[in-house]
């Protein structure tokens, strides 16, 4: 993995929920998490499988580098919208880049847009053909510590670095069997995960999202599936949000990501200041 850093800007216009690509394209879904509700009582007969999942980031670290599919679905008020990437990661330095492909809401190839280019990174969020009047030659760039949800679905991708680290609070696992995933077997996991003990215990590099998103979101129980190889790594991670939206119904968000290719070479250069955009920047993409 080489990482370049060419010490990006940061944008001038303050950046809000608006900025997000899931808050952008359904325009029910609101700024405010409420989070998913569950039973917070721990079985005894779990601790084994939930001490996996909360060691299966540093099992991540270990790999180096994956490539990733994600899928990012919402729904609110009878709208359903997705949002798919693909693209690679690496967990050493905690960056990363996708193809982000926005949802088909015109009745054209992707909403009318073109895929989007996101680059995750320590702290920060780029984003490349954002629309809204940002010209298609720069990147955005988004604090992730000021979002309220610290990026874990404002960008319409995980970073898979701190899904896995939100593991680190699972509770209530139980185990569902073993399946296959492209040809590997995996051990199917289900339970829930604690945001605020997952942020007291994050790495360094999670911590400052995980502890963002334990603040914004009223409950911190999410609920989630997990596929783990016999390398302890994650292969799949369905995570499930719920917002409160200031509609009755909320809206869910269902997160999932997909690990494979593992120590496969991933090349991250991060934007140039004189590339990244400092105008206004529109609540939603044009």
């Amino acid at each position: 993995m080489v990482v370049q850093d060419r010490r990006g800007g940061t944008v001038a216009a303050a950046v809000a929920c608006g900025t997000g690509l899931m808050a952008g394209l359904l325009a029910t879904a609101g700024c405010s998490p409420d989070g998913a509700a569950a039973d917070d009582q721990v079985v005894p007969g779990q601790v084994a499988a939930a001490v996996q999942l909360r060691r299966s980031a540093e099992a991540l670290v270990r790999a180096g580098t994956a490539k990733l599919r994600t899928a990012m679905e919402t729904v609110s008020g009878g709208t359903r919208v997705a949002i798919r990437g693909a693209g690679g990661y690496d967990f050493a330095s905690a960056s990363g880049q996708l193809r982000v492909v926005l949802p088909d809401l015109k009745g054209k190839p992707s909403g009318g847009h073109q895929p989007i280019t996101e680059i995750l990174a320590p702290g920060a969020l780029f984003m490349k053909n954002r629309g809204a009047g940002v010209p298609a030659d720069k990147w955005v760039r988004v604090d992730t510590a000021t979002l309220s949800d610290g990026n874990l679905v404002t960008g319409g991708v995980t970073d898979p670095l701190a899904a896995a680290e939100l593991l680190r609070g699972a509770r209530e696992v139980t185990y569902q069997g073993e399946e296959r995933l492209g040809g590997v077997l995996v051990r199917h996991y289900r339970g829930t995960t604690d945001l605020a003990v997952a942020a007291g215990v994050a790495s360094a590099r999670s911590k400052p999202a995980l502890v963002a998103a334990e603040k914004g979101f009223t409950t911190v129980v999410v609920p989630f599936d997990a596929y783990v190889d016999t390398a302890g790594r994650l292969r799949k991670l369905r995570q499930r949000f719920r917002f409160a939206n200031g509609v009755p119904q909320g809206a869910a968000v269902v997160s999932t990501t997909e690990l494979y290719g593992f120590g496969t070479k991933v090349v991250v250069r991060l934007p140039d200041r004189r590339d990244i955009y400092t105008g206004k920047i529109a609540s939603a993409p044009s």
